[in-house]
């Protein structure tokens, strides 16, 4: 079964001649919306995705505007409002060494140095300078993990097991 990642969310039309709001879910939105390539819309999880080719991308205010081709029409594209727009597993870009997809992290099991499991990493966030982790804890504690290099010291996402150092204070 094809393995399906999110890159954009249609969030509404943008002028008469086709062309969608989208919300970028991607850290590589040139390479993704560029013209000549072909992203799948989700409109409903359980309905097959329709294979949509951009016509056309800009960047406006905090919106990636797209049109596709065939849809240069507002009422073609009104129906797209609130779809996903995803890729296949077979077009991720392939990243630098020590560099990771989200999904390769979350579900990762954490260890400290003397080998004691602190909890699965179940989300990421990205507040600014570095990614926290956050980790569920023993007795379902929440726990922040910044994403450090003085904090963790090996990924190993083939085995789904971090290892990390903790700083004073991180895990009380």
């Amino acid at each position: 079964m094809e393995k399906w990642f999110n890159v954009g969310k249609i969030v509404n039309t943008h002028g008469i001649q086709g062309e969608i709001r989208v919300i970028s879910t991607t850290d590589f939105g040139e390479e993704r919306f560029k013209k000549g390539n072909t992203l799948f819309l989700f409109m409903d999880e359980n309905k097959e995705p329709f294979e949509v080719k951009i016509a056309s991308h800009r960047t406006h205010k905090n919106f990636e505007l797209l049109t596709f081709e065939g849809f240069q029409n507002i009422n073609l594209v009104e129906k797209f409002k609130g779809g996903i727009l995803k890729i296949p597993e077979s077009q991720l870009t392939p990243l630098e060494e020590n560099e990771f997809y989200f999904h390769e992290i979350i579900g990762c099991e954490i260890f400290t140095l003397d080998g004691e499991l602190v909890g699965e990493i179940r989300e990421i966030l990205t507040p600014g300078a570095n990614d926290v982790w956050v980790i569920k804890g023993k007795g379902g504690k929440e726990i922040l993990i910044p994403y450090i290099e003085q904090v963790v010291k090996v990924i190993d996402v083939k085995n789904k097991k971090i290892i990390i150092d903790p700083i004073e204070g991180l895990l009380s």
